[in-house]
C-alpha cells in the first residue's frame, strides 16, 4: 500500500468527505464499474441554483480544447449559468472563432448576451506557445476564477513531436498539461479575487489510467522510453491510459504542494463520451469500430461535459488532489496504491527534469503553504 495512504478525512458541514488517495482502489474487474458508470447512472445537467459562483462577481473561466466536443459544450454550459468571461484556448483560431459565434448565440438564448468570449492560440505540441498563453493571461486578465484542462489527445498512429522530441499522446496529455497547469498556478493566485473562494483548476483525467498496463515501468529514464518503440512497441489505446496515468500521478503530487486557500487542483473524468473528436485520426475499420462502440456506449456529451461544470464549481478544498468521477470523489488508479512510491517519485523527477527551461521547480516552491 503506498505510504500516504492513511486515515484523512476533511469535514464539511453536512459530511464526512475522504480524499482519493485515501480510498481503495477499483476493483481489477472493471466490467460492473463501467457498465454502472454508462448505462446506470445518468448525469444531472448543471443550473444556476446548484452553481451560483458561476455567476457571481463577473467571474471568468479558461477551457483549453474549447471549440469542439466536452471544451465547447462546457464552454456552453458555463455561459448559460451566467459566466461574464470566457477564454477558449485554441490551436486553431479560424475554428475557434468559429465555435465562438455558436457560444455567443447559445449565451444570449440564455439571457446572458452581454457575455465576453475571447479566443485565444494554444498549440499544447509547443512549449513556447504555452508560455506565450500564460504571459497573456498575466498581463491580460484581470480575474480567473475557473480553468478546465480539457485540451486532450487519443493518436491512434506513433508520432512524435519534433520541437520536443517526445511522443505525441504522452507529450500533450502529460508533459504540456503538467507544464500549463504550473505556469498557470501562481497567476491563478494573483488574480484570484477572494481567498474564501479560491481559484479553480481541473484537469481532465480518465479513468482508462485505472486499466492500463505499463509494459516499459522498469526502463529507464521512464518518460524517453515511451519515444521510441523499439523500447515501447506503440498500442494506441494503451498509450492513451498510460498517458492519463502519468499526468494523474503528477497532478497529485503537484496538489501535495500547493495551498488550497490559493489554488484548488483536483481532476475529472467525464465518462466515455459521443460526440467528442478525442481519436479524430481513426480510420477505416478501427474507426468505424470506435464509432460504433461510443454511439452505444457513450454519454451525450452535455452529459459528459456536466462533470466539468460540477468538478469546477461543485467541490471545494475537500477535492484538492482527488479525482472525480460520476461527480463524486472516486479512487486514484491501482497503480497509486500498488507501484505508487516508486512510479510517483520517477513521474515526478523526470517531468520536473524536463521542464527545467520553464523553472517548474521554482513555481511549484512559491505556491507553498505559507507558514
Amino acid at each position: 500500500m503506498h505510504s500516504q495512504q492513511k486515515k484523512g478525512q476533511s469535514k464539511t458541514s453536512e459530511s464526512i468527505l475522504v480524499a482519493s488517495k485515501d480510498m481503495p482502489p477499483l476493483p481489477e474487474n472493471f466490467g460492473p464499474v463501467f457498465f454502472k458508470n454508462q448505462f446506470r447512472t445518468k448525469i444531472s445537467l448543471p443550473t444556476k441554483e446548484k452553481y451560483p459562483s458561476i455567476a457571481e462577481e463577473s467571474s471568468c473561466a479558461i477551457i483549453t480544447g474549447a471549440n469542439v466536443g466536452l471544451g465547447l459544450e462546457a464552454a456552453k454550459q458555463l455561459l448559460s449559468l451566467g459566466l461574464s468571461h470566457l477564454v477558449m484556448a485554441v490551436r486553431s483560431i479560424e475554428k475557434g472563432n468559429t465555435a465562438a459565434k455558436q457560444l455567443r448565440a447559445a449565451a444570449g438564448a440564455h439571457g446572458n448576451p452581454s457575455a465576453k468570449i475571447d479566443v485565444w492560440q494554444l498549440d499544447m505540441e509547443s512549449y513556447e506557445s504555452i508560455q506565450a498563453f500564460v504571459q497573456k493571461c498575466q498581463e491580460t486578465l484581470t480575474r480567473i476564477d475557473f480553468v478546465i484542462l480539457n485540451a486532450g489527445l487519443g493518436a491512434m498512429t506513433f508520432s512524435v513531436v519534433p520541437s520536443t522530441g517526445h511522443e505525441k499522446t504522452m507529450q500533450v496529455n502529460h508533459i504540456s498539461t503538467g507544464l500549463l497547469a504550473i505556469l498557470l498556478l501562481p497567476v491563478l493566485k494573483s488574480k484570484s479575487m477572494d481567498r474564501n473562494r479560491p481559484a479553480r483548476l481541473t484537469v481532465v483525467n480518465s479513468v482508462t489510467a485505472h486499466l492500463c498496463k505499463i509494459p516499459n515501468k522498469d526502463k529507464r529514464p521512464f518518460l524517453s522510453s515511451f519515444d521510441n518503440t523499439a523500447i515501447t512497441p506503440w498500442d494506441a489505446e494503451e498509450r492513451y491510459g498510460v498517458s492519463k496515468l502519468l499526468s494523474q500521478l503528477f497532478i497529485v503530487r503537484l496538489a501535495e504542494h500547493v495551498d488550497p486557500d490559493q489554488v484548488i487542483i483536483n481532476m475529472v473524468d467525464p465518462g466515455l463520451t459521443k460526440g467528442t473528436r478525442l481519436s479524430r485520426d481513426a480510420k477505416g475499420a478501427t474507426g468505424v469500430a470506435a464509432k460504433m462502440f461510443f454511439s452505444i456506449a457513450g454519454r451525450p456529451v452535455e452529459r459528459g461535459a456536466a462533470t466539468y461544470v460540477d468538478a469546477v464549481a461543485g467541490h471545494s478544498k475537500e477535492s484538492h488532489g482527488c479525482f472525480l468521477m460520476n461527480c463524486q470523489i472516486a479512487p486514484l488508479s491501482r497503480w497509486f496504491y500498488t507501484d505508487g512510491n516508486v512510479l510517483n517519485d520517477l513521474i515526478w523527477a523526470e517531468t520536473l527534469r524536463e521542464l527545467g527551461f520553464a523553472n517548474a521547480e521554482q513555481i511549484i516552491s512559491s505556491m507553498h503553504r505559507d507558514v
